[in-house]
């Protein structure tokens, strides 16, 4: 799974970046088949002149791409936000999947053969 991160006002650093990469790692383990984790964190300024910060992030697998967003006063807890939307999302997916019916060969009816008598 990779994961790419950008930042708009706010300086990704190596902390940054390893604590997103240790919340998100259990959507790995949730649905093994995402391939990509892009993660954008964003400085609101129009709130306060200090600013909300916001995560906002797709998850992608091979046929659905998964998308959620947070605003908080700090990263770590938009990313605390963000993950438990994900898991919401990953887990009714998973509810969602059809179970196909195992199919038993040609589905003719039974046909007993005459007995040789």
């Amino acid at each position: 799974m990779d994961m790419t991160f950008t930042g708009r006002g706010v300086q990704v650093t190596d902390e940054l970046r390893s604590a997103a990469e240790h919340k998100l790692a259990s959507l790995g383990r949730m649905e093994p088949r995402l391939t990509t984790i892009d993660l954008e964190f964003i400085n609101e300024h129009h709130p306060k002149p200090d600013g909300l910060k916001r995560v906002e992030v797709a998850a992608r697998t091979p046929r659905k791409v998964f998308r959620a967003h947070a605003e908080a006063g700090d990263v770590p807890a938009a990313l605390d936000q963000v993950k438990e939307k994900l898991e919401r999302q990953l887990r009714d997916h998973h509810g969602k999947r059809r179970r196909w019916p195992h199919r038993r060969g040609l589905g003719y009816a039974e046909t007993e053969t005459p007995a040789d008598e």
